[in-house]
């Protein structure tokens, strides 16, 4: 015996009929309509009673309209006024940073002539003028040409109480240097004075094997006189320019023994 077959509906996707939401939306569109038809008698009532109220509206409305539209305008311009105000601003600064930071391989400022007791020779640098150094600077200077001659415990001392040393390094062949360095101006030579207080602690005081004076300036007759008789070496202008370019020699090499006055 064969069995009917029901058979199936597919499924549309279409959502069924709802008495209740059909007749809630009949209802909201109803008091739509009579809130807009009172409205519209409300403003005919008006428009007879006061024709001058009705077309003072109008002409306020028809004046917003174009108001409305240059005020977007205003904004709309203030808006990319102040963007293009950020802008400028933002690509000045970028200018001014690329300025100011150094080239990419470029030397520092401060950094290039710069040696400590820990490494005088990190800072050496052969383009540099003296002129250009402070007086610090110029003794971690000299102190970085003896480390790159071969001195070893090289030492910057300079400073309240140093006795006359500001540089204290040993030779490659194993004398205790003591140096003085003296950051004068062409115009400021360095005296006898000078050279007596410093010949009076050279040896003494720092035990120096080579008592040296090192100049940006030049010497006084007296003071050159003074040096030789005592045994201390004098290196001026020319001859500090010599060492530092490697065409002059190295102080401690003028000397052949241990001096004193």
């Amino acid at each position: 015996m064969t069995m009917p077959v029901r058979r199936i509906r597919p499924r549309t996707g279409r959502r069924s009929f709802d008495l209740r939401s059909t007749a809630l939306f009949f209802v909201l569109l109803a008091l739509l309509l009579c809130v807009l038809g009172f409205a519209v008698r409300t403003l005919a009532g008006t428009a007879e009673r006061r024709p001058a109220w009705v077309a003072v509206l109008c002409l306020a409305g028809l004046a917003a309209v174009p108001a409305w539209g240059r005020r977007r305008r205003r904004l709309f311009g203030a808006r990319t006024a102040r963007r293009a105000a950020a802008a400028l601003e933002e690509g000045v600064h970028t200018a001014l940073e690329e300025w100011e930071a150094p080239a990419a391989g470029a030397p520092s400022v401060d950094a290039p002539h710069i040696a400590d007791a820990a490494g005088p020779s990190a800072g050496y640098d052969r383009a540099y003028d003296y002129d250009d150094l402070d007086a610090d600077e110029f003794e971690r200077a000299v102190a970085a040409l003896c480390e790159r001659d071969g001195c070893t415990g090289v030492e910057v001392v300079g400073g309240a109480g140093d006795l006359g040393a500001d540089v204290l390094a040993v030779a490659p062949d194993g004398r205790r240097v003591v140096i003085q360095c003296k950051r004068y101006g062409d115009g400021h030579r360095v005296g006898s004075q000078d050279l007596q207080r410093f010949g009076g602690t050279c040896y003494t005081v720092h035990e120096a094997d080579v008592a040296v004076l090192v100049t940006t300036s030049d010497f006084t007759a007296p003071a050159a006189e003074y040096a030789e008789q005592c045994g201390i070496v004098c290196v001026g202008r020319p001859a500090l320019r010599a060492w530092h370019d490697g065409t002059g020699p190295a102080p401690w090499t003028l000397v052949d023994a241990a001096g004193g006055c």
